[in-house]
């Protein structure tokens, strides 16, 4: 038998409120996210656990006999991590997803420069493409998402719903390897053909490029030569010298102040773009709500990495 614990005090708390809703609050996920794990216990034991045929809820005869078995489960395994972690309980991490290159090139010092306005901050990272941070957002099984946003092809999320805060502006900027004289080896001022490194379908960096050039000729002479959905494996392709790409301007400073990249085009091809970070308004975990409060008392410029 496979259990979670977690799902074991899922349990231990609708029997206590014997609402899906309240139940789903106070474990701080959404009502499906908390629904789906009351079910996969009922699968793990092999027993219908509620009766949701009655308005409030109550457990089967089968539910109030595993409820004495999970209470007690849940109570020796907090009373045994608290004697091994000692009395005080170490402050709870935030568990944060993120898009890829943000979790590996703006995060770690924005998230330095936001500690030394709140203090110490632990929190637990994954990088993931944005619709999978957009699909584990809603079904609160995370804290917070670090995501790009646009204007143009911004993400289907209801600001009441998911409020954010706006904590760095960047650019895609067309970069290229250059040659011998330090100009970009593929230009886009060029006539002829450019070999063109692109996001995959579905990226939200390629919808925010495709955006920008789909009322351009330019689009008919970028000839795609690769595809990936992270930014980071397109600069590798472009320090190889294998076409242009478009990239966001933190994951390239320094390789453009060293010269071993270069513009492959003038500010009109640059893409603007907004970082922000998300929250579901459904989830109250004690921790982001802290955090939020505290983010609106710095100010604006504080938060800007």
């Amino acid at each position: 038998m496979n259990l979670e614990t977690k799902w074991l005090e899922d349990f231990v708390a609708l029997a206590n409120t014997r609402s899906f809703s309240a139940s789903a609050r106070q474990r701080h996920v959404t009502q499906p996210a908390f629904s789906r794990r009351i079910r996969a216990l009922e699968q793990a034991v092999g027993v219908t656990l509620v009766d949701r045929s009655t308005t409030p809820i109550n457990l089967t005869p089968e539910g109030q006999l595993f409820l004495v078995t999970a209470r007690n489960l849940v109570e020796q395994l907090n009373e045994c991590l608290g004697h091994l972690r000692g009395v005080s309980m170490a402050r709870e991490a935030l568990d944060i997803v993120a898009a890829h290159s943000l979790a590996l090139s703006f995060y770690p010092e924005w998230i330095s420069r936001l500690q030394e306005g709140l203090g110490e901050l632990p929190t637990r990272l994954v990088a993931m493409n944005v619709g999978e941070a957009i699909h584990v957002l809603r079904e609160g099984n995370c804290d917070l998402m670090l995501a790009y946003h646009d204007q143009y092809a911004t993400m289907q999320l209801d600001a009441e719903v998911f409020p954010s805060f706006s904590i760095g502006q960047v650019k895609m900027l067309p970069v290229s390897l250059p040659d011998a004289k330090g100009k970009p080896r593929f230009s886009l001022e060029s006539k002829d053909a450019i070999p063109y490194l692109a996001y995959t379908q579905g990226a939200f960096l390629g919808r925010s490029v495709r955006m920008l050039l789909k009322n351009d000729p330019l689009r008919l002479r970028l000839r795609t030569v690769y595809e990936t959905a992270m930014a980071e494996g397109l600069k590798g392709m472009v320090l190889q010298g294998v076409g242009l790409a478009w990239i966001p301007d933190f994951c390239v400073r320094e390789e453009l102040k060293s010269g071993r990249l270069v513009r492959a085009g003038d500010e009109k091809w640059d893409v603007p773009l907004e970082i922000r970070l998300y929250r579901c308004s459904l989830v109250h975990k004690p921790g982001v709500e802290k955090l939020w409060r505290q983010m609106m008392k710095l100010p604006r410029d504080f938060l800007q990495a």
